[in-house]
């Protein structure tokens, strides 16, 4: 796969949000065929903030403290009865993964990063699992 350049980034606002989204596209484009299959369900949504909501439901006082989300049933815990529900949805927040990056590859990189995190949630890979998981031991 052949890496977009970046632009020059802007000081009021890091990178044009259909850049960003097309990293978002990229880090989903970077998974093997075999778990694209498994994402048929799921909506992948760029936002510039965690909503408030969401925020007061996990006690956190800043829209910078959460880089992405995911919503729905994990793929290990649906049952039999699991049919005709919404997709699933995978939320990247652009703003407060541009605030940690300082550089476009530094945000290319964060953002495979929280995609991939997101979708290990999908696949039923608690937070702990995650962190063993990408671990540079």
């Amino acid at each position: 796969m052949k890496l977009k350049k970046f632009p020059p980034i802007s000081p009021k606002r890091k990178m044009n949000p259909s850049l960003f989204e097309d990293l978002v596209r990229e880090a989903l484009d970077s998974l093997p065929p075999e778990f694209q299959e498994k994402l048929s369900n799921v909506s992948v949504v760029v936002e510039d903030f965690p909503p408030r909501e969401i925020l007061q439901e996990r006690n956190l006082k800043s829209p910078y403290s959460l880089l992405g989300l995911y919503v729905g049933v994990p793929q290990n815990r649906r049952g039999m009865g699991y049919s005709f529900v919404p997709p699933d949805r995978i939320l990247i927040f652009r703003i407060p993964i541009e605030a940690r990056a300082s550089t476009p590859e530094k945000v290319r990189a964060l953002v495979k990063e929280v995609v991939l995190h997101e979708i290990g949630h999908h696949f039923g890979l608690s937070e702990e699992e995650l962190e063993r998981a990408t671990r540079d031991d």
